[in-house]
């Protein structure tokens, strides 16, 4: 059955029970999933038809006191819907009326004023950004939440790196460790002592990427393209910020590991040039680490340094430098420390760290914006999505390196 609008829909399933609702639900999401030829809009208005009739089966039987309750036998008025509370971008309809922005569909009134309270939330980040468009929107908290956990699943450092979300240019203490506590005699006065702490500020840096679509998107449903958006975001967002946490220069984009600690002979040293570290060269790093950030520490290389310099390493007794690390699925081991294999490290270059010192920040989300002019010709539908972020070591001292001389 088509229905033209939410209302029509909502009193045909007013009366169903709440497993009917929920079933005729799932048939519609299998149903947009699997065929393109579908009519996307109808269903939609379906859904939000189901999605009301289920809200007004759940009032009908006490479970939201305190709210409107509709009369047996009345049509829904939808202008009394109330709007969603709390953080809008966290709300199950902003995300709804995002995705249908950006695909240019039809979007109910309730997702319509969830849409326009956000925008206006949206407003206050926009100093944040150089430019903004009126079709910019900030993507949906879940979404975003997806896309950081989808790049800690792919492996490298960002994984192991601490997540910040606070305003750029602000300086913020990050606690280092600490002496331990001493035996005390009762009734001995003890002396306080001061934190140890060291003080970090993010900068401000833009990273902007766009992709095409073709118009045809416009038939896609809404979780299939949240889901593209969500690998399109991490690869290139998320990719971005994962070079930076190795490579960044600080001069214009995120500050990495081997730039942004000082390395000297308290810290880094090097193997032969043409050769391979011995066993011994990684105890000495393992060693120079301080104890207070070994525990947490891991081993950081890319694919090919670790097959070329640690895979075959054995000790004088035969037993190897590696071990697999098979019944969790991770790469393995060192000298009991993990090893994460990170593809923007150098070759020949190991990073021995506790990685929770090494921090990125993305203090207003990812803006996405829209545009179906400058590809008219071509018909395509343009996406721009733009993070401000930064990335820092925010301890030097917890980090060794070790590579190989120059020649």
């Amino acid at each position: 059955m088509k229905f033209q609008t939410v209302a029509e829909a909502f009193n045909y399933y007013r009366n169903f029970t709440l497993e009917q609702i929920e079933q005729r639900a799932a048939e519609i999401r299998q149903l947009v999933d699997t065929d393109p030829t579908v009519d996307v809009n109808a269903l939609n208005i379906e859904l939000d038809g189901l999605r009301e009739a289920k809200a007004n089966l759940e009032q009908r039987a006490g479970q939201q006191r305190g709210q409107f309750q509709p009369v047996p036998g009345a049509s829904m008025s939808f202008n009394a819907s109330p709007q969603p509370e709390g953080d809008i971008f966290a709300s199950a309809e902003y995300r709804s009326a995002f995705f249908k922005h950006l695909l240019g569909q039809k979007l109910t009134e309730v997702e319509s004023r969830a849409f326009t309270r956000a925008m206006q939330e949206a407003e206050k980040r926009a100093d944040s950004f150089n430019t903004t468009g009126n079709s910019a929107a900030v993507l949906p908290t879940q979404t975003l939440n997806e896309v950081i956990s989808k790049a800690r699943t792919m492996g490298g450092v960002i994984s192991a790196c601490r997540a910040f979300n606070i305003p750029a240019n602000l300086s913020v203490p990050i606690g280092t460790p600490s002496s331990k506590a001493a035996w005390h005699s009762e009734g001995a006065a003890v002396d306080s002592e001061s934190a140890n702490v060291s003080n970090v500020s993010f900068a401000a840096y833009e990273i902007l990427k766009v992709f095409s679509l073709s118009v045809a998107a416009r038939r896609m449903s809404v979780p299939a393209f949240e889901r593209y958006v969500v690998d399109e975001l991490t690869n290139c967002v998320l990719g971005t910020i994962a070079d930076a946490l190795v490579n960044g220069t600080g001069q214009g984009q995120g500050t990495g590991v081997l730039n942004g600690v000082t390395w000297d002979s308290s810290n880094s040293f090097t193997w032969a040039s043409g050769g391979v570290p011995a066993w011994e060269d990684y105890t000495k790093a393992l060693a120079m680490l301080k104890r207070g950030y070994s525990a947490g520490a891991a081993w950081v290389m890319n694919h090919a340094t670790l097959l070329n310099t640690a895979y075959a390493l054995k000790d004088s007794n035969g037993r190897p430098l590696f071990i697999n690390d098979a019944q969790n699925q991770s790469v393995g081991f060192i000298l009991g420390r993990p090893v994460i294999v990170d593809d923007y490290m150098p070759d020949n270059t190991i990073i021995l760290g506790n990685f929770q010192y090494m921090g990125y920040n993305i203090p207003d989300g990812i803006m996405v914006e829209v545009s179906r002019d400058s590809s008219f010709k071509s018909g395509l539908i343009d996406y721009r999505a733009m993070a401000i972020a930064d990335t820092k070591p925010l301890v030097g001292e917890a980090f060794v390196k070790l590579s190989e001389a120059t020649a």
